[in-house]
């Protein structure tokens, strides 16, 4: 299993409801107002940045990064907290 960190900028609409539906169904944890870490198989970084691409707006930005090591302060969550 691995763990990925997605990141997004939602610009003009900012029409969160999609993303946020498809971030519960991963049991994503928040991190950050806008960042996100989850458990995945058998996928990638790539495979996951087009998945999540369908539920944003063309203008927005997204990241995701496969993640081996990390370390937070003053954070809503961190990975520790996934399921």
């Amino acid at each position: 299993m691995a763990l990925y960190f997605l990141n997004y900028d939602l610009r003009k609409d900012r029409d969160y409801d999609k993303l946020y539906d498809k971030l519960d169904e991963f049991n994503a944890v928040r991190i950050l107002e806008s960042l996100w870490c989850f458990n995945r198989y058998n996928t990638s970084a790539k495979g996951l940045r087009e998945y999540f691409k369908q539920y944003i707006d063309s203008d927005d930005g997204i990241i995701v990064s496969e993640v081996n090591d990390w370390a937070s302060s003053d954070t809503d969550g961190s990975p520790n907290d996934l399921p």
